[in-house]
């Protein structure tokens, strides 16, 4: 059984993490997955796995998968809002099919 769904991943500063999280929680998601994440954009680039003294500067990947594109969008405009005039961050969004369906 699949059930169908929105992936909302946001990239962005790890320093945000718990405000990002903050938001998800508030906007009714029931759960997110954070992976470190490197790369390079706009505001320059940022390596992952290189020995660095702080990890303060380093950069995450939030998945989120909400049960529609509302939530998901909800999201996203709040963070895009409070952070990524100041902050680097990009959002994206994907339709997902979720197996093994249970309630998310």
């Amino acid at each position: 059984m699949t059930q169908q769904a929105s992936k909302l991943v946001i990239v962005t500063e790890k320093l945000l993490l718990k405000k990002i999280v903050k938001i998800i929680d508030e906007a009714g998601a029931t759960g997110y997955t954070v992976v470190a994440a490197g790369g390079k954009g706009s505001r320059n680039e940022r390596t992952y796995g290189q020995p660095t003294v702080s990890d303060t500067y380093s950069n995450i990947k939030i998945e989120v998968l909400t049960a529609n594109r509302d939530m998901a969008l909800k999201i996203s405009d709040e963070v895009a809002v409070q952070f990524f005039d100041d902050y680097s961050g990009i959002a994206y969004l994907c339709e997902a099919e979720v197996l093994h369906a249970h309630t998310f």
